[in-house]
């Protein structure tokens, strides 16, 4: 049976304690909202916030990878400093410790300085690749004009150029895009940019019609991949972010599908909607539904405030 250290060894290795405070800093110096955090990293906009207030001190390493991926730091940017461990006080005895507490003592020493020492050498390591992240809808209705967003990080020490290539599930069309898709194939399911060099960061923007009609309650799955060219060599990478949209009765704009738009939620769909103007997104909907009690869609008269 697992013994009490070796549950807590466990435990330690699969958690890390993180910082709120930084983790909201660098979101906002970033200009990323809550709602894009939590599509990138796959759960929901309250747990974002909890993270930001320090509800949750410690959580899993994969999942604060991915907060660490979606904020475009290291992940020891975003990680609590250890506390001081305090002196002893003056006058303070304590009994000798015996030569087996001492081997074991230098022994997790080394252990815990080696590991300390893999985390700065990662932590400042600059990511060998630029990534592509996108941010989509979690919920969304059939037939629903829903907005897409691909954000691709580029410094200006290390320009390049970078083919987008989209492609989107069956029944899905593409809307409207800025800048415009440079291809796409006569279905309109795949869709590709080409971006020449630079070094500055670039966000492609579209809109797109969710299938209609559609077996509610099943995600569709939109894939991609960036061809990035810098340095006379092409390398390609998989989008990384959201890539899944449940189709029912939900609008868009409604991030966790609990019938409503409220106050965390408003803000994100205005940020999106006003980046994405003449893509097709209807606002006025969307206050609407924020203003009321909630939504209630409906296959032929589709949505309908509730007051």
């Amino acid at each position: 049976m697992m013994d009490a250290n070796d549950r807590a060894d466990k435990l330690s290795a699969a958690s890390v304690a993180i910082d709120g405070v930084r983790i909201r800093t660098v979101r906002e110096a970033k200009r990323l909202t809550q709602l894009y955090v939590a599509n990138v990293v796959g759960v929901t906009t309250d747990t974002i916030s909890r993270w930001e207030n320090n509800r949750y001190p410690s959580i899993k390493r994969e999942n604060a990878q991915k907060l660490a991926d979606a904020l475009e730091v290291p992940l020891g940017d975003i990680l609590r400093d250890e506390a001081p461990v305090p002196e002893d006080e003056p006058g303070t005895e304590f009994p000798p410790p015996s030569p087996r507490r001492t081997k074991l003592f230098i022994l997790f020493g080394l252990a815990a300085l080696l590991l300390l020492l893999v985390v700065v050498i990662l932590a400042r390591t600059p990511s060998s690749a630029p990534k592509a992240v996108r941010w989509l809808p979690r919920y969304a209705a059939p037939g629903e004009v829903i907005p897409v967003q691909v954000k691709v990080t580029r410094l200006p020490d290390a320009p390049f150029g970078f083919i987008l290539k989209e492609k989107l599930p069956d029944g899905m069309r593409l809307v409207s895009s800025v800048p415009p898709s440079s291809a796409a194939e006569p279905a309109g399911s795949s869709l590709k940019w080409l971006v020449p060099g630079g070094g500055s960061p670039v966000a492609i923007s579209y809109s797109v019609r969710t299938p209609a009609p559609f077996a509610q309650g099943k995600d569709v799955k939109v894939k991609g991949e960036i061809v990035l060219h810098g340095g006379g060599v092409n390398r390609t990478e998989e989008v990384g972010g959201g890539s899944e949209v449940r189709i029912g009765p939900y609008h868009w704009a409604d991030a966790n599908g609990d019938g409503r738009i409220d106050d965390d939620e408003i803000m994100p769909a205005y940020y999106v909607c006003d980046e994405m103007k003449g893509l097709g997104l209807n606002w006025k909907t969307i206050e609407a539904i924020w203003t009321g009690k909630g939504y209630r869609w409906d296959p032929k008269t589709g949505y309908t405030v509730l007051k």
